[in-house]
């Protein structure tokens, strides 16, 4: 009888507390208990753009660009990403349409302040680079940077370094002639902001500088002021973009040209030829860095 006893008393002391430590699936209202949050995060994006901007610069004529992509990111901070847009083959991107971003870093916090460490490869498939300056590399436009970037609260601030040529570009001269230099090194410093004022408006601006090597008026610096509203998850935005980029096309005709403007754009490009309107009438200009009002739709899922 005594031991029996004795074993119930080390039981009550030794089991019963191992059986009060051990999770229970379901809550003390009978619900089930919060699953573990996963560490993974998958999501995608969409969006309709009245123009696509890249650095302040147009990249599809002034036509609408249809935009999409997928990111994934891991609670340790590393993420990869695709980003995809239509292009018009006269921004730089000869017998291409199509311009997709391969990216991907880190990025932790620190309270109120954020490091993003990282890189991005852009890539312009069926391109023709060799039309790009004397020297470039043939087959498709490309251009690899290395990023790195801090932010507190709603500033942040980004510096991008070119490891080969500028979107396979290179030297061009005063006279508008190639001289086969590389534009490797090429840089840009992104500076923006994005606030949140409540019940689903935002506003957001911000302020860019190009440092393009060996290109004759290839430095420039662009800034955009905007506005969003969410609505049910669909973000509208307007924004007004503009540069001090030059661009005047009168100037790329004169005969003999003295002050090159890279950023004067044709309507089309092809392997057959850069599309000089004095050679191909059919094929129009304009000025890539002029300022325009954007709006745009867009939602995450």
């Amino acid at each position: 009888m005594k031991q029996t006893l004795l074993a119930a008393l080390l039981a009550a002391t030794f089991i019963a507390p191992a059986m009060a430590q051990t999770p229970d699936p379901a809550q003390a209202d009978g619900t089930p208990a919060a699953a573990e949050a996963s560490p993974h995060t998958l999501t995608g994006n969409a969006g309709l753009f009245s123009s696509y901007r890249f650095r302040g610069i147009d990249q599809t004529f002034g036509k609408p660009a249809f935009q999409g992509g997928v990111d994934y990111s891991h609670s340790s901070g590393f993420y990869i990403g695709n980003r995809n847009s239509n292009v018009s083959s006269g921004a730089g991107f000869p017998d291409g349409n199509l311009e997709m971003d391969f990216y991907g870093g880190y990025k932790h916090a620190f309270g109120d302040f954020g490091l993003d460490v990282g890189g991005i490869y852009y890539y312009y498939p069926g391109s023709e680079a060799r039309n790009l300056g004397l020297g470039a590399n043939s087959g498709a436009v490309y251009n690899a940077e290395l990023c790195i970037g801090g932010s507190w609260k709603f500033l942040s601030l980004k510096y991008f370094y070119g490891l080969d040529d500028y979107f396979s570009l290179r030297g061009v001269n005063a006279a508008g002639v190639s001289t086969g230099r590389n534009t490797k090194g090429s840089s840009y410093l992104d500076l923006s902001a994005n606030y949140d004022l409540g019940d689903g408006w935002g506003v957001n601006a911000h302020v860019g500088t190009l440092n393009l090597q060996n290109v004759h008026n290839g430095d420039y610096t662009d800034w955009k002021l905007g506005v969003t509203k969410d609505i049910s998850g669909w973000v509208i935005a307007a924004s007004y973009i503009d540069t001090n980029a030059d661009g005047s096309c009168s100037k790329n005709f004169a005969v003999p040209v003295t002050n090159y403007q890279p950023y004067c754009f044709f309507s089309s490009n092809s392997d057959s030829g850069r599309g000089n309107p004095l050679a191909y009438p059919g094929t129009s200009t304009k000025d890539a860095g002029r300022g325009i009002a954007v709006i745009s739709v867009s939602k995450s899922f």
